[in-house]
């Protein structure tokens, strides 16, 4: 895959770009975008998160965490997907990366796509309190996509969000499968 374009929880707000400190320092952290055949289609398997977590609970999110010393992008991804919803490094194909997202939280995200065989997930409930497969065409269709706002440290901040079923797909998430729409979308 080629690239795109780096994406940010800034892209809907740049005027917030002049206000973060200079010299600030991203943690890397990898996400594992799971894609898996079924019957009904390509499905996306997405997890939300603890609802006692500290850091984003209650948040649907994809696998995935800080890149430990020593380990490659695709290396994190994969095993923070073992660790949080028990999937086996050995059914996973990686496509490769997306490009980086950064949070307004000080994460740079690299996003590595992968199809991934059958498996039965197995939520680490200190993390994951549900695993949830989505339709990939659903995800994909700009229809379902909308861009929402609320006030977050005394300013309106702007985010992408994709309402599915009981779920709510926001922020960093839904901007990153943004970008695997946009990326989608240049090779047809």
């Amino acid at each position: 895959m080629g690239p795109v374009a780096p994406s940010s929880d800034y892209d809907l707000n740049p005027e917030y770009t002049a206000l973060l400190p200079k010299g600030r320092k991203l943690r890397p952290a990898s996400v594992l975008v799971p894609v898996i055949a079924r019957p009904n289609g390509l499905q996306v398997v997405l997890t939300k998160r603890a609802s006692h977590l500290k850091h984003h609970p209650g948040q649907v999110a994809f696998p995935g965490g800080k890149i430990e010393d020593g380990e490659t992008i695709a290396e994190a991804a994969l095993r923070e997907a073992q660790e949080e919803i028990g999937l086996p490094p050995a059914v996973v194909d990686l496509f490769g990366p997306l490009d980086t997202h950064e949070t307004v939280t000080n994460f740079t995200i690299t996003p590595m796509v992968g199809l991934v065989q059958d498996f039965t997930p197995q939520p680490e409930r200190g993390e994951v309190e549900e695993v949830f497969e989505t339709p990939l065409d659903f995800l994909m269709d700009p229809a379902n996509m909308s861009i929402q706002g609320r006030n977050w440290q005394g300013h309106r901040r702007r985010y992408y969000t994709i309402p599915y079923g009981p779920y709510y797909i926001w922020g960093a998430t839904a901007r990153m499968i943004k970008a695997l729409s946009d990326r989608m979308m240049q090779c047809w």
